[in-house]
């Protein structure tokens, strides 16, 4: 009997903490399933020309996430996309509301450990700009944690595995959901 092609048309959303590797999977995701690639933050920095970091200095958080609600919204309704969200995304509920009917949501999830090692250096990430980002990235571990288990169709955990690893991992998993 021949082997049917998985069809794996509609739309990935990649949610998780900063660090825990939205951009680099969603990439090798977009490659391998043959989608569009988008990342909300480098949307939002291409929309109005400045770092997100400066939107936080200027506006403050909260027009930040109007800003990140606005686009996710507006790449959501795209077809055949493969989307990174911000981590704070999932913050708001019109953004989970619009990530679950609209495509497959995939929890991208590190440990805090993991996710200091990665973004420690990294001064465009205006959240960890604190005396303490290890503390910090707990206190938002703690915090989004369970709302990405809430809207996440899929949890993979990318503590020290490669780029390849998590996609022999997910491919699987979605092909369960598709067949479903």
């Amino acid at each position: 009997m021949p082997v049917m092609a998985l069809d794996m048309t509609g739309n990935f959303f990649l949610v998780g903490l900063m660090g825990a590797g939205k951009t680099t999977v969603g990439r090798a995701l977009a490659k391998r399933f043959d989608k569009q690639f988008y990342d909300s933050d480098h949307e939002i920095e291409s929309k109005t020309g400045v770092k997100i970091a400066t939107i936080f200095e200027i506006e403050g958080e909260s027009k930040f996430r109007e800003r990140e609600c606005e686009m996710i919204d507006e790449l959501s309704q795209l077809q055949n996309i493969v989307l990174a969200t911000g981590g704070g995304a999932v913050m708001n509920p019109d953004n989970r509301r619009c990530l679950k009917e609209r495509g497959l949501v995939i929890y991208l999830r590190a440990s805090v450990d993991d996710l200091y090692l990665r973004t420690k250096l990294d001064k465009n990430r205006p959240l960890l700009q604190t005396a303490n980002p290890k503390a910090r990235l707990q206190e938002l571990f703690e915090i989004r944690d369970p709302l990405y288990r809430e809207v996440a169709d899929v949890v993979i955990d990318t503590s020290r595995q490669t780029v390849a690893t998590l996609l022999t991992q997910i491919e699987p998993k979605l092909e369960a959901l598709l067949n479903d």
